[in-house]
């Protein structure tokens, strides 16, 4: 098992845009056996790369019954519906707020072997590929927000027990909401 350290909120990586993987090679598959035990070990819904400290447009997801891991990945809302609840973020540990997402998507990628794959999901799959995605932009479900919920949540974070002291950017969401494909 190669359970690795999680970054947690207000580590710089996690603001970083992360690089197309061009190479899928014996360190790619090392990358996704280790997000996949690390997501596992914290019993997460997802983990992508950067969390791990890695700038590479990878992720793994085990939710509703589904389970594997996307690298490149974009995707697009289908239906145009829409689901607000509860979201949380192994980065922001314990913690979680209602957030907005779309209620069913369909994201297309590679696998680690440099094969196509295309997933469809609704509700928790949907909000778990478009929070992951999220995390390969740099962008945390935090900044996707209302304001008067990311304050309260801030507050929350700052009294946390993990959290280190220093103050994070929080940003204002910098994508559309919804379709994001690129």
């Amino acid at each position: 098992m190669t359970v690795q350290p999680i970054r947690l909120f207000g580590d710089p990586v996690l603001r970083s845009r992360a690089d197309e993987v061009v190479d899928f090679d014996k360190e790619l598959r090392n990358l996704v056996r280790d997000l996949w035990d690390s997501m596992e070990a914290e019993q997460g819904a997802g983990l992508a790369a950067p969390q791990l400290g890695v700038g590479l447009r990878v992720f793994t997801y085990h939710c509703d019954g589904f389970a594997g891991h996307l690298i490149n990945p974009t995707w697009t809302a289908v239906g145009g519906e829409d689901q607000f609840g509860p979201e949380g973020c192994l980065s922001i540990p314990g913690m979680s707020w209602d957030c907005l997402r779309s209620a069913h998507v369909v994201a297309r990628g590679w696998n680690m072997h440099g094969e196509p794959v295309e997933v469809e999901g609704t509700d928790l799959l949907a909000r778990c590929i478009q929070h992951e995605t999220d995390h390969l932009d740099g962008v945390l479900f935090l900044d996707r927000l209302d304001e008067q919920t990311r304050k309260a949540a801030m507050r929350e974070i700052r009294g946390a027990d993990w959290f280190a002291g220093s103050e994070p950017v929080v940003k204002q969401n910098p994508h559309p909401l919804f379709g994001g494909g690129r």
